[in-house]
């Protein structure tokens, strides 16, 4: 049984709605349901569970307008501005409207970056996933609502860590935080921009989304490949009048399956994968042969695997189906795959600053998935995907966070923060990559005449 933990209506208004995953009428409680606050962060629990809440109430979904859609734009200007202006944090954003909060020493050697987001998932069948409601059953209490266990969660638990670390740290090095357009686009646009607008990439960066408070060791990259095969329409009571694309896309189906992506094995991530993803074909029409078929494959990486040379397979294999069809290939959205070393300045940082705060070492995993930390990887940074959040909530029914998660997130985030920024020992020196050391400093991504591209 769920109780919803909300204040009590005023005399004589009309009663709440009841809450999802409640059995019955909802206990009513007079007072907001939080712990007691916690010294280490200078924003209370409270406001934490409250930002959690307002994040939630303004929808942010993934449209087919990506990074522009206007709900999520804005929830940046509407939301997440304001929130900034209150708390007293220096901002500024982007040319695609990416938030930039940037304190500390002006240099770049030494800095670490919070990547949050601002794009869920949408809402899809869940019930209320747009009200913020605080939930308690025999687990403890949640906030529960689209997003808030990938994204906005770890947002929160973000900004009151960055907060804290502006009112109560002397940072002898340069702290990002940055709020992404992005969070479900499956490309580094986003990233891209925010450090070109920086005109370097950080040092350390965590990329913040729930992980269940594990530290992502790596990831696998992913590339889309769009395939286009066009034949001949015809009137399906002649078919020899025609050139069917749907025969043309199936033998090219068949080969590019046929790509062996499962030579190289990672001791964690396993083999590379190679999946269709969409097909569909046109003229959209009643008995008409089709002339073209666009097929979608989604390629996924392994760290060291190289996302132009996986793309030049398949388009290799498709193009081998040759006359009477046409066949076009193209690179879709891609993300790199990232690694770091279990004893490197990332692991380093993030152990030592849980230390600091009385909490435990956190635990570390691999994913499947793709996310910015491959992109930071990628140019010289140590990265990886951290946060507050459990993961099997992601995209479900009835998502929720647990308020002490986002607490003990809140406080992981400030503990790194202290140990990388203002200590004699943050974290940094060198590391490996494939085997080779390579700095861990900042590194320039940007030029005047060439902004970052996808190869």
């Amino acid at each position: 049984m769920s109780t919803c933990l909300r204040p009590s209506p005023a005399r004589g208004s009309a009663p709440w709605r009841d809450c999802s995953g409640t059995s019955g009428s909802p206990i009513w409680f007079e007072r907001p349901m939080s712990g007691p606050d916690d010294h280490r962060l200078s924003v209370p629990t409270t406001s934490i569970v409250e930002w959690t809440r307002a994040f939630v109430r303004h929808p942010s979904p993934q449209t087919e307008r990506f990074e522009q859609e206007p709900q999520v734009q804005s929830f940046i200007t509407e939301k997440v501005v304001p929130l900034l202006r209150d708390l007293a944090l220096p901002w500024r954003q982007d040319a695609m409207g990416n938030v930039v909060v940037e304190l500390g020493p002006a240099r770049t050697d030494g800095s670490l970056m919070i990547m949050a987001y601002a794009m869920t998932h949408p809402a899809n069948r869940m019930r209320n996933p747009f009200e913020g409601e605080l939930i308690e059953d025999a687990a403890g209490a949640f906030v529960r609502g689209r997003g808030v266990s990938e994204q906005k969660g770890a947002l929160a638990a973000a900004l009151a860590a960055v907060k804290s670390a502006a009112d109560g740290l002397t940072l002898r090095r340069r702290l990002i935080f940055a709020l992404s357009t992005a969070g479900e686009t499956g490309r580094h646009d986003a990233a891209a921009s925010v450090c070109n607008a920086l005109g370097y990439c950080p040092k350390l960066a965590i990329v913040a989304i729930g992980t269940t408070q594990r530290v992502a060791l790596a990831n696998k990259g992913r590339i889309d490949v769009f395939v286009t095969v066009r034949g001949k329409a015809a009137h399906s009571s002649m078919p020899w009048m025609g050139v069917d694309a749907i025969t043309g896309a199936r033998d090219v189906l068949d080969r590019v399956l046929a790509i062996d992506v499962g030579g190289n094995k990672h001791p964690a991530l396993g083999a590379a994968t190679l999946t269709a993803t969409a097909v569909r074909s046109w003229p959209q029409a009643t008995h008409t042969v089709q002339d073209e078929v666009r097929l979608a494959f989604d390629r996924r990486l392994l760290p060291g695997d190289d996302p132009q040379a996986a793309f030049a397979a398949i388009a290799a294999a498709a193009a081998e189906v040759g006359a009477p069809w046409s066949v076009e290939s193209e690179p879709g959205p891609f993300m790199y795959p990232a690694e770091i070393a279990r004893d490197g300045p990332f692991m380093r940082a993030a152990a030592n600053g849980c230390r600091r705060m009385g909490l435990a070492t956190p635990e570390t995993f691999h994913s499947h998935g793709a996310l910015d930390a491959g992109f930071f990887c990628h140019h010289g940074a140590q990265a990886a995907m951290w946060g507050p959040g459990a993961v099997d909530q992601w995209h479900s029914d009835d998502e929720r966070i647990a308020v002490p998660d986002l607490i003990t997130g809140a406080l992981a985030y400030r503990g790194m923060i202290e140990q990388a920024l203002c200590t004699d020992d943050e974290g940094g020196g060198e590391f490996e990559r494939n085997g080779n050391p390579i700095y861990g400093g900042a590194h320039k991504v940007r030029n005047a005449n060439r902004p970052l591209k996808l190869f």
